[in-house]
């Protein structure tokens, strides 16, 4: 976009424009180093964004990517119930889902307006998932609530702070509710703290360059986002593309949970229709309309990649609709605080479909998304709660493999360090690392599964999961094997009990118990007898694979450490002939039999 106003400067526009990155990079910085809790501090599951003095949002920080696309609806709602009402040193906090433009209740809304003298000059906006809300179990995600009013604390929009002035009765309020108010407390003031931080470079912005100059340069950032997005629409072909995917189910017996897209392009305009996408459900796994639109935004986002300003601009050309009463936009009172899975699922489903109007720009699905397992309990009359996001592994992409042990594109966050979760919890981790034979064939692998084994210590506590990728695995693009699946094992004594991937119950834990979490491992692209010998041989010697693996899924053979040209091509030949390469069973035995998991009957 060229912008033609006379007293544009390029230079000053990209001074401010970086500035404002800055200040929301700022505010996650402060974040992270003066939150209590590791799920904030280590996990990193929180976002920060900037909003203009209409609630616009102008810049985000590098922090969860699914989480951005959600400030638009908390501003507009704090924006239209306050409006007149808003005074230098007011703070807004907010979790509700169902009028306060929240996603789910762990996930805490803290925003400051910015003053310069008596006038609003933007909104400092922060976003933290918190170790605790109170609810059914440690940790606040358990997937067996049937409605909200047993998933913890519901904070309607209040004033945290007053004209300067925090309101002890909130804080109170919220301290009584949650099992470790210590590290909830911390975490709300570490937001306030990141939203005074972004407060003083924006008025240092403006006593430099003037209001009316740095939004005059704000509004050019937004219609340059829609610019960028506009033609980055027009680039695809127009159409209608669809695209099916599921998650497994819900408890012991599960029926499949469908994700239907429809997505539209005509022009520079994409209509995303989720229409067709199962309905909501009794467990607590129903994502509000803001998570939707959110991944929706997300996706055509990554189109992009960088260059592009982080404003609400690049999201007004993508229209989202999402039915009410489905798993994608439910109605009061479901429950929704282990919602993070249909984001997850929701962003695959649409890739799915853009990889159709797009071949060869979309990667093959990655781990599913993060993992969230939580444990509580009491250890010598303290309450401990462990929550944590498990990551992960990317598919293969058109042009390379897939990345081991990496975040989601979904969420920019990070596997708690074994040392510190060790010294703040009555756990051990015992086991932690890659699993041999995992992800998904192709010519270019998919990532490889990750997995966890945690050890009570404590003399009892509750387990709670939300995972998934069992029964339907990360898809395959372009020829390229689906991912392999996920399980949670618990091992008590010498018995192996396999748990479903989304329980409709706790599991209680006494000491001595261990629960060992495999995430599915990613899916592959182009197919797997396109993939060069020597990658092959490299991953083995890596012990990434075994030979075995090698030879009957990739019909290499590799025999005391080398490669067996001759052999090799003989193999692929039979292969070919027989289709044994596209069977999509042979590399999921081979993992199990690594993994060492007995599919039978339950103990």
């Amino acid at each position: 976009m060229n912008i033609r106003r006379k007293d544009f400067d390029a230079i000053t526009f990209e001074v401010v424009r970086n500035a404002l990155d800055s200040l929301a990079d700022e505010m996650a910085l402060i974040l992270m180093r003066s939150a209590y809790s590791p799920v904030v501090r280590d996990s990193m599951d929180y976002s920060t964004a900037l909003c203009d003095r209409d609630g616009n949002m102008v810049a985000q920080g590098l922090t969860t990517a699914l989480h951005l696309g959600s400030f638009p609806d908390a501003m507009k709602v704090i924006i239209e119930t306050f409006k007149d009402k808003i005074y230098p040193g007011d703070v807004f906090i907010s979790n509700d889902p169902y009028g306060g433009g929240g996603m789910h209740l762990p996930d805490i809304y803290v925003v400051k307006p910015i003053f310069n003298g008596q006038t609003i000059e933007g909104f400092a906006t922060t976003l933290v998932h918190h170790t605790d809300i109170g609810g059914l179990t440690p940790g606040g995600t358990a997937v067996h609530a049937t409605e909200i009013f047993q998933e913890g604390l519901c904070i309607p929009l209040l004033k945290l702070y007053e004209s300067g002035v925090p309101n002890e009765a909130v804080l109170q309020f919220v301290g009584k509710n949650v099992r470790v108010p210590k590290k909830v407390l911390g975490d709300l003031r570490a937001q306030v703290s990141a939203c005074n931080g972004a407060e003083r470079g924006l008025l240092r912005l403006i006593a430099r360059y003037g209001a009316d100059t740095v939004h005059s340069y704000i509004g050019d950032m937004h219609r340059l986002a829609e610019s960028r997005m506009r033609d980055e629409i027009r680039r695809i072909p127009d159409g209608t593309y669809d695209f099916t995917d599921c998650i497994d189910g819900l408890g012991e017996n599960p029926s499949k949970i469908v994700f239907k897209v429809k997505v539209t392009i005509n022009g520079d305009r994409a209509t995303v229709d989720w229409s067709g996408t199962s309905p909501q459900v009794k467990a607590a796994i129903n994502a509000p309309g803001p998570f939707i639109r959110s991944a929706t935004y997300l996706a055509f986002r990554c189109l992009i990649g960088g260059g592009m300003p982080n404003t609400v601009g690049y999201m007004r050309p993508i229209t989202v609709i999402a039915p009410l009463g489905s798993i994608v936009n439910p109605t009061h009172p479901a429950a929704c605080n282990a919602r993070g899975i249909v984001g997850f699922r929701a962003l695959d489903t649409l890739l799915g479909a853009l990889a159709k109007a797009i071949p060869g720009r979309i990667p093959a699905a990655g781990e599913g998304g993060a993992t969230n397992p939580s444990i509580g309990g009491l250890e010598k009359g303290q309450a401990f709660v462990f929550t944590e996001t498990v990551l992960g592994s990317w598919g293969g992409r058109p042009d390379r493999d897939g990345i081991d042990g990496a975040a989601n594109l979904a969420a920019n966050q990070s596997n708690q360090p074994i040392e510190m979760i060790e010294a703040d919890n009555p756990l051990q981790i015992t086991r932690y690392g890659l699993v041999q034979n995992s992800g998904g064939p192709g010519q270019y692998r998919g990532g490889l599964a990750i997995e966890r084994e945690y050890k009570l210590n404590a003399s009892e506590a509750v387990f709670t999961i939300r995972s998934d990728r069992r029964v339907y695995p990360p898809y395959g693009l372009a020829g390229g094997l689906c991912g392999t699946p996920s399980y949670n094992v618990l091992h008590r004594n010498k018995i192996a009990t396999i748990l479903p991937a989304l329980p409709l119950e706790k599991t209680d834990l006494v000491k001595g118990d261990r629960i060992h979490h495999i995430q599915p491992g990613a899916g592959g692209y182009g197919d797997p007898l396109l993939r060069e010998p020597e990658k092959v041989l490299q991953d083995v010697l890596d012990e990434k694979q075994t030979s075995s693996y090698a030879a009957s899924v990739y019909g290499v053979v590799i025999a005391r450490g080398k490669l067996n040209h001759v052999a090799t091509i003989k193999l692929r030949k039979h292969m070919k002939a027989t289709s044994r390469a596209k069977s999509g069973t042979t590399h999921i035995e081979h993992f199990l039999a690594v993994a060492k998991i007995r599919l039978g009957r339950k103990k």
